[in-house]
């Protein structure tokens, strides 16, 4: 009986969390969460669905592992030393990229927002918020108002680009889109035709910091 525990524990210490992790992610990315199935990754691997389930409890429990993981690599990134509205900017902008290559993270972190994904993220800017002064009362909302942004906006770029085609290219689209707004009646919608060329222009990531900033700056303003 001893002698067939060992080889068990052989086996699956051999197919190691991080390579399901990783296999997990792959069909993520390629086929989207429909495609993540337990006999899909036991395929991939080329083991059985049991090894896996020594492992990760649950798809959900798969789901987390793999959003930690992603989120895990965009902390890793933000210097510790670094000023801390820079290092907001950095933590926002890599959340923001992170969601673009790996768009169901932003689905994940929205369904089981107090996993450890998220907390993550909440800390690392909560604790900048505190490290630029911010008034306690005040870190919770100032930080959840970031959060919310960061998580948004990234979520909506992320659909943007699930909704048209890899081929459709993005100035034409946009030019298309302006050029729409443009015919609209001015004045109805003044507004709308102003910024109509911006939107044709308009880089989203710089524009997504450019939000950052101005959060940023009403933040700073509390006393």
């Amino acid at each position: 009986m001893a002698t067939k525990t060992q080889r068990t524990e052989r086996r699956t210490d051999a197919l190691s969390k991080e390579r399901i992790v990783e296999a997990a992610i792959e069909i993520l990315d390629t086929d989207g969460e429909s495609a993540l199935t337990f006999r899909a990754l036991a395929a991939r691997l080329a083991t059985g669905s049991g090894a896996i389930y020594w492992h990760v409890a649950d798809k959900n429990d798969l789901l987390a592992a793999a959003t930690d993981d992603v989120v895990a690599r965009v902390m890793a990134e933000v210097v510790g030393a670094a000023e801390p509205q820079e290092a907001i900017r950095t933590i926002a902008l890599g959340v923001f990229d992170a969601i673009d290559a790996h768009p169901w993270v932003g689905a994940q972190l929205f369904r089981e927002p107090w996993r450890s994904a998220m907390l993550q993220i909440l800390e690392s800017i909560g604790g900048r918020l505190q490290a630029l002064g911010v008034p306690e009362q005040a870190q919770f909302d100032s930080a959840s108002a970031l959060v919310n942004y960061i998580l948004g906006v990234a979520g909506q770029n992320a659909a943007n680009a699930r909704l048209h085609a890899h081929e459709t290219d993005r100035s034409a689209f946009l030019a298309a889109v302006a050029t729409r707004w443009m015919q609209l009646d001015p004045v109805e919608y003044p507004f709308v035709h102003r910024v109509a060329m911006q939107l044709r222009e308009h880089d989203d990531r710089e524009q997504f910091l450019a939000g950052i900033d101005l959060i940023l700056a009403g933040i700073g303003t509390v006393r």
